[in-house]
Parts: C-alpha cells; structure tokens; sequence
C-alpha cells in the first residue's frame, strides 16, 4: 500500500540542530516519507522499453571523512584539512575535489541543453555533506540541489541511500546498522527536503562491502527494506548462487535476488544490481560502461524480454582519471548516444530504480529474479539444515570452517579482495565496540520508553561520536594518524556519554 506523504504536515528540517548534523530526531516523519510503493521514475521517463537493447547505469560515490582535526581539536571535513594544509600530501587536490563534488550539477544541464539524455547516480556520505556546510561551499550545494530539487533534471538523476557515517558494514555493530541509514535520510532531507529523499529508492553500501555471516547479512538487508529502500548494489565476488558457484555471466547483466537467512532460519531478500569487477575508476572515468553494453543485448526474465544492464560505480573525484579524463568521456559518451538512437533507442543511459520500473512494468518479478546470497554462506548450510537452524548450530558450522577451510571467512566482501577491515584492526575495532555498547546501554530503553529522546542534544551528540568512529577510513589508511584519530573520537564519545545522566 502506498502511503500518501502529503496526508499530514511534515516539520521543516533543518541541516544543523545544536551545531551538528541533523542526524536523528524525526524518525517517525523520515518513515513516513520513504515507505511507499509509489513510481519514481517511470511516470516522467522518455525511455520505451521496447526501444532499448541494453543499457548502462553509472554511479559516483562521494565521500570525505570527519576527523577532530581543526582548531582545538573542531570536528571538520578531511577537505577542510586539506584546504589548510595544502603541502601536506596530495592535499593540493582540494580545490579539485571540490569542484568534482560539484560539477554534475553542471554537466547535467548543459547536456540536457544539448538534446542528450544522460544519466546519473549520486552517492554523498553524510560525512561530506556535512562538511560541504561547514566549508560554506554554499555554491556546491546549490549544484546539487539543482540536480535533486528542480523538476527539470529529477529524470536523469538519481540519489542513492548509504550509511551516513561511511561504515562498512560487516563489522558495524548490528544495533548501528539502522542507525547509519536513519540519519542519512534524516540528514538528506533536511537538506534537499522530503520530496528529494521520497525519491531515494536505491542504496549504495560503502567500499561496496556485503557482509556475508547470516544475522549480519539479515538484519541489513530487513534495515534496509524497512527505510523504504528497494534495491542494493553489490560486487559481482561478493555474492554467489546459492550451489556456492560463482555468478553466470549474463547473470551480472540482470538483476538478482540477493537472499540472506539467519542463524534462526528465517529468510528475506532484496532485489540487487551487480557492479561488475574491474578497475572501478578507470571503468567509470572512461565511460567503459557504455562501450560495454553496446555489445550486450536482450535477456529472458520468466518469459519478459529484458534489455541487459551494465552497472558500475565509482570515486567521484578520486585519481587523475576521475577529476581530468572522466568529463570528456562523459560528454563524448552522452554525444555518441545522442547521434546513434537519440540517446533513447538502442544503447542508452539508465538509472537503477528508472531500469527496475520499466522491465517490472512490462511484466518481470523479483520473484524471477536469479537468486544469490552471501559469499561463503553455502558452506553454512551445507552443515547446517536451514529447517532445524539455531544460533548454536551456525555458529559451531562457522568455528570449524574457521579451522578447516583458509578460503573462509566471514569478513564480508568487498570492491577489493587484497584489503581486510579487521585483522589488525582490534585498537579501532574493540573501542568502537564498546562505545556501541555504551551507546545503547543508555539510550536503548530510554528511546523505547519515550521516541522523543532521540531529539536531545545529548542523544544527538552521543549518536554522532558513535557513527563516526565507525567510519572506514580510520582502518582504510593504516596505523598512525587516523587511528590516533579514532581513538580521540572514542574519548570524546565515552566522555559524552558518562558524563550525562539521564
């Protein structure tokens, strides 16, 4: 049943409450918002289906951690850093940064203004758009809410949910999981308002990494779908059929049924699109996508013919080949569209929501869809009967494969496989932990008893030294600086936290 947003007044959100972010608070009014069924994109698309062979969708991922790292120990933006330690690095890259992090909101305009029909997803952690505000890059935002807010480019754009703090999500603590995705809705919409986030239907994990130990992979793909969301983007290695065999190759090109059962036997599933395996910002930086799917062409779902679709995401501004060769290929991609089918016959630029609405308006079903799961998760329940599961039985299956397997693992996977988010990570991981834990200890039951807590500074405060501490880039770049960084922001936390009763 769709729910109609407009029924009732929603409040007016605001980026900054407190001088933080605008993380938490109106959790009933964001639910309100996102859980619908209603259409996004095929009401207002000029795509026919029967038009297109196959298609190319393409997305940016955006991000710059929070570190305490300004005056006194501030909280500010890596790019703020950047712009006051320019000989620091290849902090000389900020300006470039902020200009990538800014420029669909041109590039987009212009093309439509040249008869192209390009296409685009966008994915900004909460952390940079936190820290756009607090540059005062006013200019950036007013590029972006071009893009989410103005009617005239909402067909050729398309906004992705991912955790507001940039965590990678199997070493989250469970109970954080939905937190993360909370309060970048709440975040997003303050800034770009209710109607822009009514239309975020797609997620988009950090670091593209899936957790693969059943209760993890559970409880996000349940947060997920009860945050409205309707699809995910995986990588290709991080899932498989669930004989344990790797994915067909034609089963990339479709969409998938990625399924997840947990340590009680219970199952869900979401619908997911495969990024495929490569060199992620060559591919996108180089418009790789849309030469490849111009040898693809059309596939059976039941009996729905179905054009392929190649997807694939990318650092926004991260490299030469992003912030120098990507806007040419762009265009030129754009144009050899345009002058071949118009841009609207044959192979032609897709958004991931645009390309599900059209092949299930035409008749495919999610419960067509090839279904995969969880890397590893075969090996599960080749020892566990899925009918008589319990957490004792999954996790002494997990120990002796531990034991008796080196392949396994249950550390998720992500877009790399040469880069571990835990081994030798404990002075990150434990501290993190444990301020989850403190977290909830206070705040849980409190919450339960009265929602309105969650509308304290305190909570806020709280709450925002928890997801940042969960952010990857305190374990991305090794030992030194930025675990010196997280172990300030867990000080900070506890601090928070004890110092405060409630």
């Amino acid at each position: 049943m769709s729910t109609q947003i407009s029924a009732s007044p929603l409040p007016t959100l605001t980026e900054i409450r407190s001088g933080l972010p605008n993380i938490c608070g109106w959790e009933t009014e964001i639910n309100t918002v996102v859980n619908h069924n209603q259409p996004i994109f095929s009401p207002q698309t000029n795509l026919q289906l029967a038009d297109i062979t196959a298609g190319f969708a393409c997305a940016l991922h955006m991000h710059q951690p929070t570190i305490p790292a300004g005056t006194n120990g501030a909280l500010i933006s890596n790019l703020q850093y950047m712009f006051e330690h320019p000989g620091e690095g290849d902090n000389h890259n900020a300006d470039p940064f902020a200009w990538c992090y800014s420029r669909m909101g041109e590039f987009i305009p212009q093309l439509v203004a040249e008869g192209c029909h390009p296409r685009m997803m966008l994915d900004y952690s909460g952390n940079l758009l936190w820290g756009l505000r607090q540059l005062g890059r006013e200019d950036v935002l007013d590029n972006l809410k071009r893009l989410a807010c103005d009617p005239q480019y909402q067909p050729y754009v398309e906004w992705l949910g991912t955790m507001w703090s940039h965590a990678v999500i199997p070493s989250t603590p469970i109970p954080d999981i939905k937190l993360h995705i909370q309060a970048w809705q709440q975040h997003f919409a303050a800034i770009f308002g209710y109607d822009a986030l009514r239309r975020v239907k797609g997620f988009s994990p950090p670091e593209m990494h899936l957790p693969n130990h059943p209760d993890t992979l559970y409880e996000y793909i349940k947060a997920l779908k009860e945050c409205g969301y309707r699809w995910l983007m995986v990588q290709e290695h991080s899932v498989e059929n669930i004989d344990g065999s790797g994915l067909q190759h034609d089963q990339k090109y479709i969409p998938n049924r990625l399924v997840a059962r947990n340590c009680h036997g219970e199952t869900i599933s979401i619908t997911a699109l495969i990024k495929t395996q490569g060199s992620d910002t060559k591919l996108v930086g180089q418009m790789q996508p849309h030469y490849e799917a111009k040898g693809r062409s059309h596939q059976q779902i039941s009996d729905v013919t179905v054009p392929s679709l190649v997807t694939q995401i990318a650092d926004g501004e991260n490299g030469g080949v992003m912030m120098n060769e990507f806007p040419q290929a762009f265009f030129k991609a754009c144009h050899e569209a345009r002058e071949q089918g118009g841009g609207r016959v044959g192979t032609v630029a897709l958004n991931g929501t645009e390309y599900l609405e059209l092949i299930e308006a035409a008749g495919a079903s999610p419960e067509d869809y090839p279904i995969c799961q969880a890397v590893n998760q075969h090996k599960i329940w080749q020892r566990v009967d899925p009918d008589k599961a319990t957490p004792e039985a999954v996790e002494k299956a997990i120990a002796e494969l531990k034991t008796t397997d080196h392949q396994f693992h249950m550390d998720g996977a992500s877009w790399t496989n040469h880069l571990s988010w835990v081994n030798g990570y404990e002075n990150v991981l434990d501290p993190m932990r444990k301020l989850s834990a403190l977290f909830h200890e206070k705040y849980d039951r409190l919450v339960e008893q009265d929602s309105s807590v969650t509308q304290r500074s305190d909570y806020q405060e709280a709450l925002l030294y928890n997801l940042l501490l969960q952010t990857s880039c305190f374990r991305y770049w090794g030992q030194g600086t930025w675990t010196d960084y997280a172990r300030e922001l867990y000080r900070r936390g506890e601090a928070s936290l004890l110092a405060r009763t409630s």
